[in-house]
């Protein structure tokens, strides 16, 4: 079994007008692209609202939390709103020191970030 770094992937899918970007592996550096093409596809769908699902991230950096603030800048320029779910304990508290945590509405899970984008 190999060991080290966990390639960064993006999967979108569409949830009743929610865009969800379901983010795994490690988001640093190398995960820009993965980032910047998930974005682009659920922009694509034309949603009003955002969710990135942080359940199958391994790894956060401060490379990473830039991409992160990348997001929020574009979907805030394009009149989207951004919610997160699935960050851990470690990284919800992350994104409350850092500030993210101000910029988007944060959810234990998607059916509850789901339920309130819905609501």
């Amino acid at each position: 079994m190999a060991t080290g770094a966990t390639e960064a992937k993006a999967k979108v899918h569409d949830r009743g007008g929610v865009a969800v970007i379901e983010l795994h592996g490690e988001i640093n550096r190398s995960a820009e692209g993965v980032i910047e093409r998930g974005y682009d596809e659920a922009a694509a769908l034309g949603p009003s609202s955002l969710l990135l699902d942080f359940a199958s991230v391994d790894y956060i950096n401060s490379t990473g939390i830039a991409l992160i603030v990348g997001v929020l800048a574009r979907a805030r320029a394009e009149g989207r709103t951004v919610r997160a779910c699935g960050l851990s304990d470690h990284y919800r508290e992350i994104f409350e020191i850092t500030r993210l945590a101000d910029f988007m509405t944060i959810h234990a899970d998607e059916a509850s970030a789901l339920a309130e984008a819905s609501g």
